[in-house]
C-alpha cells in the first residue's frame, strides 16, 4: 500500500543514516533516479562516519555502461574514518566501500542472476542489526512517489520483511543479522562477481588515490537525499522513526531460506528434483518439507494463500522427453485426498501486469492447468472468438463448475473501473511476494516462475509467528478485495475492456494466446 511504501523507503535512509558499524546493500535493480542517489548519498555519509559500505547491484537488472554512480560512491572512502568496535571505541582500521556486480556480463554469467532484495545494517551487531528483505528494489517505481514528491498511484504493490535479533539474542551463536550478513558475504565473493573500482584519469583501475571526476555523482547523492527528505510524507516518517523502529515487532522464529545452489546447477530443465535435493535451504525444498511434515502429522485441513506477480506452476520432463513432476496435477491430486484443505493464489491480470510473457504463460498454462479439463483448456486457447468471447464456452455450464473449483481459488489483481478503462480507480501493478498458512509462511524475492525457481538467486525468511501472520493475512485480504476470480463474468469483463481500450495494455491481452505459443514453442518459458 501507498504508506507501506514511503514507510520501507523511509527505514531504509534511516537505518543507513544511523548505521554504527556496517552495511551491506544488495539489489537486482539499483536505478541512478531519485531514490537510488539518495541512498548512495546516504552511503557516502555513512563511510564518512567508519561505517564499511558494500554494495552489489545484479548485471541483468542493473544494467548500464560504467557504473559511475557506483564508482562515485567508492571515492566516498578517501575521507572515511575510522571504525568502531562492538563498545563504541573507534579502532585502526578505516571505513571501505566495496562495489561488486554480480556475474558481470563481461564474464559470460548473466543467465544466473541475483535477484536479492537485502538490506542488512550492523548484522554482527545484535543489539543493533536490523535486516530488510522482499519485493522492493531501489527505484522509484517501488516506493509510491514520483521525482517532485507526488504520489505514484501506478507504483508497484509490493511488500517486505523487516526483522530485528530478540532480546535474548546475545545468547545466540547466530542471530539473524550475523546470518543474514554471512550469507551477503557468500553472495558478495562468488566467482562470477565483477568488483568495479572508480578509475583515474588515465582510464586505469586504482585502488589508491582517485581523480575527482566523480564529483558530480556525489553532489547529486547528497541533493537528491536531501530533496527526498524534505518531502513532507518522507520527513514525517523520518522525524517517528525512532518510536517506528521499537514498537509494534512481533515476535518470531525465522530461518533464512536460499537457492545459490541454482547458480551453479547443470541441466537445470532436466535434473530438477536432483537439484532441488542438493540445496536443503532453498526455498522450494523448505516449502515441501513442510507440506510432507503436515502430512505426516495428520494435518489435512486448512488453507495456503500465495501472492506473486508471476507464479507458474512446475512442469518438468528428463533427457528423454519424459514428464517428471508436474505440480498442478500433484496438488490437484493433494487435494483430492485432502477435501477440507484450499489454496488461494493472487497474481496479475492483463490489466496490472508490467511482463506479458509472463502473463500469457499465466492466463493460459497456469490457471487452465488448476481448473480446466483437457477438453475445456483446448477450447480457451483455441482463440479469442471460439473460445474467450464464445458464450457456448464461457457460459456453459461446465465452464461455470471447472472455474468455482471448491478447493482452488485464482485472483488476479483489477478491476472495471480502473482508470485504465476510463474510471477512478488506481490498481498498481503487483510485485509482492509471500505465502503463509495458519501458523507461519515465507517472505522473499522469488516470483515462484520458472527463472526464480530454476536460475536466479533468491531469498527469503521461514517464519512462524501469529502477529506476522496476521499481517499478511490483513495484506492479502486486502489485495483479494481488489480483485477478481479468474474464470468468472466480472473476470472476463474485465479482460474484454482492456482489450477494447486505447492503452498499451490492449494489444499484448488481445495477441495472449499467440505469445504463449510462441514462447511455449520455442521454449522460452524456462528463461522468464
Amino acid at each position: 500500500r501507498h504508506d507501506e511504501a514511503l514507510d520501507s523507503l523511509a527505514t531504509k535512509i534511516w537505518l543507513i543514516e544511523n548505521a554504527r558499524h556496517t552495511v551491506d546493500v544488495t539489489y537486482y535493480i539499483f536505478k541512478p533516479d531519485l531514490v537510488g542517489y539518495a541512498v548512495l548519498g546516504a552511503l557516502c555519509n555513512a563511510v564518512k562516519r567508519g561505517v564499511d559500505v558494500r554494495i552489489l547491484v545484479d548485471s541483468v537488472g542493473s544494467m548500464r555502461p560504467g557504473h559511475s554512480d557506483l564508482r562515485a560512491v567508492e571515492t566516498c572512502a578517501a575521507a572515511a574514518d575510522f571504525m568502531r568496535n562492538a563498545d563504541g571505541q573507534l579502532t585502526t582500521k578505516k571505513a571501505r566501500v566495496q562495489v561488486v556486480v554480480f556475474n558481470a556480463v563481461s564474464k559470460l554469467q548473466f543467465n544466473r542472476r541475483s535477484h536479492d532484495k537485502l538490506l542488512v545494517v550492523d548484522g554482527f551487531f545484535p543489539d543493533r542489526a536490523a535486516v530488510i528483505t522482499g519485493g522492493r528494489n531501489i527505484s522509484l517505481d517501488y516506493y509510491g512517489i514520483n521525482a517532485d514528491g507526488t504520489a505514484d498511484l501506478d507504483a508497484f504493490r509490493d511488500l517486505e520483511i523487516l526483522i530485528r535479533p530478540g532480546k535474548h539474542s546475545d545468547e545466540e551463536e547466530y542471530t539473524v543479522g550475523k546470518v543474514s550478513e554471512i550469507y551477503n558475504t557468500l553472495l558478495f565473493v562468488h566467482k562470477g562477481n565483477r568488483r568495479i573500482w572508480p578509475l583515474k584519469a588515465d582510464d586505469e583501475f586504482s585502488e589508491g588515490e582517485y581523480d575527482d571526476s566523480y564529483i558530480s555523482h556525489r553532489e547529486k547523492g547528497q541533493q537528491s537525499l536531501a530533496r527526498l527528505k524534505a518531502f513532507p510524507e518522507i520527513k514525517q516518517r523520518l522525524d517517528n522513526m525512532s518510536s517506528y523502529m521499537n514498537e509494534d515487532f512481533h515476535a518470531a522464529q525465522v530461518r533464512l531460506s536460499h537457492q545459490l545452489g541454482n547458480l551453479t546447477s547443470k541441466k537445470v530443465t532436466t535434473n530438477v528434483i536432483e537439484n532441488l535435493e542438493r540445496n536443503p535451504n532453498s526455498i522450494l525444498y523448505l516449502i515441501n518439507k513442510i507440506l510432507d511434515e503436515a502430512a505426516e502429522r495428520g494435518h489435512f485441513s486448512g488453507s495456503l494463500q500465495i501472492v506473486s506477480p508471476y507464479l507458474f506452476s512446475g512442469q518438468y520432463y528428463d533427457e528423454e522427453g519424459e514428464l517428471v513432476y508436474d505440480g498442478a496435477q500433484e496438488t490437484l491430486d493433494y487435494l483430492r485426498k485432502n477435501p477440507n484443505f484450499k489454496i488461494e493464489v493472487i497474481t496479475n491480470s492483463v490489466m496490472t501486469s508490467d511482463n506479458f510473457f509472463t502473463q500469457a504463460i499465466i492466463d493460459m498454462d497456469m490457471a487452465p492447468r488448476f481448473l480446466l479439463t483437457p477438453g475445456m483448456q483446448k477450447a480457451w486457447l483455441s482463440g479469442l472468438e471460439e473460445g474467450e468471447f464464445n458464450p457456448d464456452v464461457v457460459e456453459s455450464e461446465e465452464w461455470q463448475r471447472l472455474i468455482n473449483h471448491p478447493q482452488v481459488f485464482i485472483y488476479q489483481t483489477g478491476g472495471v473501473d480502473s482508470v485504465i478503462l476510463g474510471g477512478d480507480a488506481n490498481y498498481g501493478k503487483l510485485h509482492a511476494k509471500f505465502i503463509y498458512s495458519e501458523t507461519g509462511g515465507f517472505v522473499g524475492t522469488s516470483n515462484f516462475d520458472y527463472r526464480s525457481n530454476l536460475y536466479n538467486n533468491e531469498l527469503g525468511f521461514f517464519f512462524i509467528g501469529e502477529g506476522v501472520r496476521q499481517e499478511l493475512d490483513d495484506a492479502f485480504q486486502w489485495l483479494k478485495s481488489t480483485s477478481y476470480r479468474w474464470g468468472t463474468p466480472e473476470w472476463l469483463e474485465m479482460r474484454r475492456k482492456v482489450m477494447e481500450s486505447d492503452s498499451k495494455k490492449a494489444s499484448p491481452a488481445r495477441k495472449q494466446r499467440g505469445i504463449f505459443k510462441t514462447v511455449r514453442g520455442l521454449g522460452l518459458e524456462y528463461l522468464m
